[in-house]
């Protein structure tokens, strides 16, 4: 009676344990959605205001250059939190996996073992492919954002019509690197997208 005891509070605890572990996925993966989806837009408002800079032909020129220089800031900010997202997916977000497959492993019936296994490795697939199209936009961010970090240097001190046409050339590059940053960020939202759904308790 003692070890059948023991053994459904063995059970409990695991189960409990794998629930835990994925409840806990679900949401580091909805946070992290949410996170990307800001970065995805900060980049579109800062190629915005750049661009608006370098099309302005009438009256001052300082705001948009002012607007533009707290945009940057605002995407230095996006690429550290990238940044340090990956490197948490990288160690503790992997956890998660090891409890489940802990929760996967004690389970007796090999059907169900082995069908559970394969929804675990799936779930982890896109897990290695969101870590995976960070960290290109994390690799990806570097040369954006010293070409942003140059113009604004650049003109901080000629913040005028020929000054700001002095930084087409960067100004080209900033909107072409633009395209592979946004390119891995999206990835991984599309990704992201698809394990909000696959961890959702809701029935569809």
């Amino acid at each position: 009676m003692k070890k059948q005891t023991l053994l459904m509070i063995s059970l409990a605890t695991l189960l409990a344990s794998g629930t835990q572990a994925q409840e806990q996925l679900a949401s580091s993966i909805k946070d992290a959605h949410r996170e990307t989806t800001r970065t995805s837009e900060q980049l579109k408002a800062t190629l915005g205001t750049l661009n608006a800079l370098t099309t302005q032909t009438k009256g001052d020129l300082r705001p948009a250059y002012n607007a533009y220089c707290a945009e940057v800031t605002r995407t230095g900010s996006a690429a550290e939190l990238t940044r340090t997202r990956v490197q948490w997916m990288g160690s503790d977000g992997r956890k998660y996996f090891k409890d489940w497959q802990v929760t996967v492993n004690g389970i007796a019936n090999e059907s169900l073992r082995k069908k559970s296994q394969k929804r675990l490795d799936a779930v982890q697939a896109s897990y290695n492919k969101v870590e995976a199209s960070l960290q290109l936009a994390g690799e990806k961010f570097k040369p954006f954002l010293s070409d942003l970090a140059d113009i604004q240097k650049a003109l901080v001190s000629d913040v005028t019509p020929g000054g700001v046409k002095a930084m087409k050339s960067t100004v080209k590059s900033a909107n072409w690197n633009h395209q592979f940053v946004n390119k891995a960020v999206n990835s991984a939202i599309s990704e992201m997208d698809k394990m909000v759904k696959a961890l959702s308790h809701e029935a569809k």
